[in-house]
C-alpha cells in the first residue's frame, strides 16, 4: 500500500477514534443512578473572579453509591461551590455542613431512566455520524488518488471494515451504558 493510502486510512482512523473518545466522555456525564464525581465535571466555580472547574478548587469523591462529598481546599469557597451547583441546575440539592458539601443523589425513576437511555442513544448516534463522515471523507480522498481501480476498491473495502468495527464499538458502549442506567 502506498503512503498516500496509508495516510488517508490513518487519518480516518484518528477521526473515528476521536468520535469514540467523545462518546465515552458524553456517556460518563449521563448519571446512571449511582453517585460519581464526573456528574459534577461541568460545574464552574467563581474562584476569585475567574470561572474555574470544581475539580480544581475542591476534592470531589463518593463515599458511597448515593453520596457525593465535596471538600474545598479553602473553607471560604464553600458558599461559592454551593452556589455554582445550584446555578448548574443539575437537580441536586447541596448541603453545607461548614466543613464540606454533601450531595445525596436521589434514586432514578423508571421514566427518568428511559429519558437517560434516549439521551445515551442520541450520543451514540452522533458518534456514528462522526464515524460515517470520516469514512466519507476518506473515500473521497481515495477517489482523488491516481491509482488503479482495483486498489481504490480494496482501500474503500478496508475503510468500510474499519468503519464497521468502530460502529460496533459504539453499539457495545451503548449496550453497557443502557444496562448501567436500567439496573436498579
Amino acid at each position: 500500500m502506498n503512503e498516500e493510502i496509508e495516510f488517508i486510512v490513518d487519518s480516518s482512523k484518528e477521526q473515528m477514534d476521536s468520535a469514540i473518545d467523545h462518546l465515552i466522555k458524553e456517556l460518563r456525564s449521563i448519571r446512571a443512578g449511582k453517585a460519581s464525581p464526573s456528574m459534577l465535571s461541568n460545574i464552574m466555580v467563581d474562584y476569585y473572579g475567574s470561572q474555574t472547574p470544581l475539580s480544581q478548587v475542591a476534592n470531589v469523591n463518593t463515599p458511597d453509591a448515593r453520596t457525593i462529598s465535596i471538600q474545598p481546599w479553602e473553607k471560604q469557597m464553600l458558599q461559592e461551590i454551593e452556589k455554582a451547583i445550584m446555578i448548574a441546575n443539575i437537580g441536586f440539592n447541596p448541603m453545607n455542613n461548614g466543613e464540606n458539601i454533601i450531595i445525596n443523589v436521589p434514586p432514578l425513576t423508571e421514566e427518568r431512566r428511559r429519558d437517560l437511555v434516549k439521551q445515551a442513544k442520541a450520543e451514540a448516534e452522533h458518534a456514528k455520524i462522526g464515524i460515517r463522515n470520516a469514512r466519507k471523507d476518506a473515500n473521497n480522498e481515495v477517489k482523488k488518488l491516481d491509482i488503479s481501480d482495483d486498489l481504490k476498491k480494496n482501500t474503500e473495502t478496508d475503510i468500510q471494515s474499519l468503519t464497521d468495527s468502530f460502529v460496533k464499538k459504539v453499539d457495545d458502549l451503548l449496550v453497557v451504558k443502557e444496562t448501567e442506567i436500567m439496573t436498579v
